[in-house]
């Protein structure tokens, strides 16, 4: 991982574990995706260096990181703080199943740090997104990725 995506990678578990720590972050409904954020970007890039991924897949996933480092996005975290994330955590699910549909999974298992299956976890997220960001938000948010 390059300097600056490991600094980000830092800062946002950092951020993440503080926030679901205080008295809001311990109630809050959405927060277990909300903990999902640093272990997606982290396989974001992961997956952009990836000799196995095809390269037109390697563009989708890098505007996704750029998209999670952007300070200015549907769901601004500098306004909303972690709950902010939803919109990057989404759209990172969107466009990991498209690779996993068009790839071998395990290209997305073997780059996959965190404890659950990311398979499994990526159907999840995408079977709740209209939940937890409210379907025109969900749909915004797919439009910039058309798969």
């Amino acid at each position: 991982m390059q300097q600056e995506e490991e600094d980000f990678y830092r800062k946002l578990r950092t951020k993440i574990n503080i926030w679901i720590e205080s008295s809001i972050g311990k109630e809050y409904k959405w927060r277990e995706y909300i903990l999902l954020a640093p272990d997606l970007f982290h396989l974001l890039t992961r997956l952009t260096m990836d000799k196995d991924v095809p390269e037109s897949k390697k563009i989708k996933l890098a505007a996704v990181i750029v998209y999670f480092i952007s300070p200015v996005d549907l769901m601004p975290e500098f306004l909303l703080g972690p709950i902010g994330f939803l919109d990057d955590i989404a759209l990172s699910a969107y466009v990991l199943n498209d690779l996993i549909n068009n790839t071998d999974p395990e290209i997305i298992r073997r780059n996959w740090a965190g404890e659950k299956d990311i398979l499994a976890l990526v159907k999840t997220i995408l079977a709740n997104a209209n939940q937890f960001l409210g379907s025109g938000m969900w749909r915004k948010i797919k439009k910039l990725f058309k798969i």
